[in-house]
């Protein structure tokens, strides 16, 4: 687990150094602040994480809906803040049988930094940026969990203002996978 934890930390460096190296972005130059909903996906339980281990069981994805805003002060780096509202309960099959527990809806805050930018004409990109979240978590019991998460996605920009993007997110600190994706708007 050491040695995982330590090349997510080169591949973050890496991404780092490498979006100061890259040039001015030409297309749009008073991008400041994007807001988008989207979909998140999320694939394992924080709370009932050792009974999973113990058992055979399958996780189902648990949908939640995403409100995501980000501020750009700088080119290349963004300070992304977003809520995660479950839409269903977190379920899991063990051995034939489905469990549901309450889903926590979750809100974080961190750093994004712009690792590539492709221009496909004009008026379109493709960027992909990456780096560093926090998010807090409200456990079952209304407690909050704080976890760090790596997070990263695939932005597509259209015209002045459209944004379409995909993604994924792993939290460190309960083992989560999330799949998210959704379209915005850049003021």
């Amino acid at each position: 687990m050491k040695k995982s934890k330590q090349l997510l930390y080169v591949i973050l460096m890496l991404f780092v150094a490498n979006s100061f190296a890259q040039q001015p972005d030409s297309l749009k130059n008073n991008e400041h602040f994007e807001l988008s909903f989207g979909q998140s996906l999320l694939f394992i339980s924080n709370s009932r994480l050792a009974d999973i281990q113990n058992q055979a069981a399958i996780v189902v994805p648990t949908n939640a809906m995403l409100f995501f805003v980000e501020f750009q002060p700088q080119k290349l780096i963004k300070i992304p803040v977003f809520f995660n509202l479950p839409t269903e309960t977190k379920q899991f099959l063990v051995n034939g049988k489905l469990f549901n527990e309450k889903a926590s809806p979750t809100f974080g805050a961190g750093l994004e930094f712009r690792v590539f930018q492709i221009k496909i004409d004009s008026k379109s990109k493709l960027e992909f940026e990456a780096g560093p979240l926090f998010s807090f978590v409200f456990d079952t019991k209304n407690n909050i969990i704080i976890a760090p998460i790596l997070a990263s996605r695939f932005r597509i920009m259209r015209g002045e203002n459209f944004v379409m993007y995909i993604g994924a997110s792993y939290s460190l600190g309960i083992e989560a996978i999330g799949l998210l994706y959704g379209t915005g708007t850049i003021f």
